[in-house]
């Protein structure tokens, strides 16, 4: 069970530190928006869980980031929207960060970062120079590295999702995302992903993917 106050707090930090003096309205709201939004019924694992291990994830990598508060704030927005028969998940989330974001007090040009991340988060192939990009999507990917018990949860829970897609279609379309992954030439960008999640990461998705082919 997440600690609903607790992420109130890491979104306000968050949001404090991106808009930087001067404030703006009271966080709160914004939060409990987005909080809503990671407990909707169809979401089995981009859940608030899921949201809690990103963050969790950024803190790990915060060194490597330009802005580490407006990638903690793209973490809160990067699957705000989340309906797996739908495709364009994430510039619809893109788009609220978009709206929400001034709002409360975040400048152009952070807003338009933390927006630039949550599109990013379609393909997860962030350029070499992107920090900021190379820290979200690392701390995105980093469930691919979990136990072979929290992998096997994770997978299990993606299938959850996409319930309604027969089975053998679920199949195909999840082995190509696996294979899109695989042949990417490094899962994580980051020092640190790079050294501690690559192998397992990639261990792991090929089982996933030899036991879809079964």
């Amino acid at each position: 069970m997440a600690d609903l106050d607790a992420l109130r707090s890491r979104w306000t930090r968050a949001l404090e530190g991106a808009r930087g003096p001067g404030g703006g309205p009271d966080p709160v709201p914004y939060a409990d928006n987005l909080l809503a939004r990671w407990q909707e019924p169809q979401r089995h694992y981009h859940t608030l869980t899921h949201l809690t291990a990103v963050l969790d994830h950024i803190d790990v990598l915060a060194e490597y980031a330009a802005d580490p508060d407006v990638v903690r704030l793209a973490a809160w927005f990067h699957d705000a929207v989340y309906l797996p028969e739908r495709s364009e998940n994430e510039e619809r989330s893109a788009r609220i960060a978009e709206r929400a974001l001034p709002e409360a007090g975040v400048a152009d040009a952070k807003t338009a970062e933390v927006a630039r991340l949550v599109r990013l988060t379609v393909t997860h192939d962030p350029a070499d120079d992107d920090r900021d990009g190379r820290v979200l999507c690392d701390a995105d990917l980093a469930i691919l590295a979990a136990s072979p018990s929290a992998y096997a949860a994770y997978a299990a829970g993606v299938r959850e999702e996409y319930h309604f897609v027969p089975s053998d279609a679920f199949r195909e379309g999840r082995a190509a995302v696996l294979r899109q992954l695989l042949d990417l030439p490094r899962l994580f960008r980051t020092p640190y992903g790079a050294e501690h999640w690559e192998a397992t990461a990639r261990y792991n998705v090929t089982s996933e993917l030899e036991m879809l082919s079964l």
